[in-house]
């Protein structure tokens, strides 16, 4: 099935108003957004500014702790294109093929987004020692997931990634379901990878959302300001990685702080600029 079209139907959020209600059918429901490679990308100059807080999360563990770990999509796949997070294809985006559905637990209602973990397969004869990187992009909310479980559906390339060689990916693949241990780490990208913000289809200068993507360090994001005229107004989480601002008019260009679960936070000075079109993606020049 399709996304209904913008304003046709609504529903609240928080303070938001979200329109355009998107059904999707098969295991992992996902709002409809557009493919990675047709978003256009514009740099603008900013200023850094990172205030780092490092208060103590429970939700943060960087010990070695129990799940359990499937599949799903294409055996070589990235599980999704799109996902719960709202990312895109993610197979052409900064997160490459080593991703993972969580389950609740590690989801949190979209705001596990973008967090990263080592996942280790403690299968004998069949996976490697080494651990797999994975960044949360999507859902997985029933099943093995299900009960308050710590469980990671991967995407067939990070979970045939786990095997001792190339040559036991297909004996892995087959096992379907494997106990792991997995731990917190920080994300990593190469360097001058830096946050986007992608401006909301459905946009307008009294309802602002946008869509963050490529968070380093902690990887997820806890809470959003958008500065407009030179004050700093708190936005509503929407879904997934999409927040929204709901009040106007507002006049960019516009200034965003993204605030991390560990309590880092970071400023991208003018990152979006007052002819700002929606659909469109714009890089800053910072990352945590």
């Amino acid at each position: 099935m399709g996304c209904l079209a913008f304003l046709t139907f609504c529903m609240v959020v928080g303070s938001c108003v979200l329109c355009s209600v998107c059904i999707v059918e098969g295991r992992h429901h996902r709002p409809h957004v557009l493919n990675h490679s047709q978003i256009k990308e514009k740099r603008l100059d900013t200023r850094k500014t990172v205030a780092y807080s490092r208060t103590s999360d429970p939700s943060i563990n960087t010990d070695w702790l129990q799940a359990t770990a499937t599949w799903y999509g294409s055996p070589t796949g990235t599980g999704t294109d799109g996902g719960a997070c709202g990312y895109g294809n993610l197979g052409t985006s900064f997160y490459g093929s080593h991703v993972s559905a969580g389950s609740p637990v590690l989801f949190k209602a979209g705001l596990g987004c973008g967090a990263c973990y080592e996942v280790k397969c403690l299968v004998g004869g069949v996976c490697s020692s080494e651990a797999v990187t994975v960044s949360i992009t999507d859902e997985c909310p029933g099943g093995y997931c299900s009960a308050g479980r710590a469980h990671f559906d991967m995407g067939g390339a990070a979970f045939g990634a786990m095997a001792l060689s190339p040559s036991f990916t297909q004996n892995l693949l087959n096992v379907g379901v494997v106990e792991v241990l997995y731990r917190r780490v920080p994300c990593s990208y190469a360097e001058g990878r830096t946050i986007s913000f992608q401006v909301n289809e459905g946009a307008t200068n009294y309802w602002f959302s946008i869509l963050i993507r490529n968070v380093g360090g902690d990887g997820d994001v806890a809470a959003v300001d958008l500065m407009e005229r030179g004050q700093w107004r708190k936005m509503e989480h929407l879904w997934g990685a999409y927040w929204c601002l709901n009040a106007g008019p507002l006049e960019g260009p516009f200034s965003v702080r993204v605030t991390t679960s560990s309590g880092a936070s970071l400023d991208a000075f003018n990152v979006i600029p007052a002819n700002w079109v929606p659909g469109q993606t714009y890089f800053s020049l910072v990352n945590f």
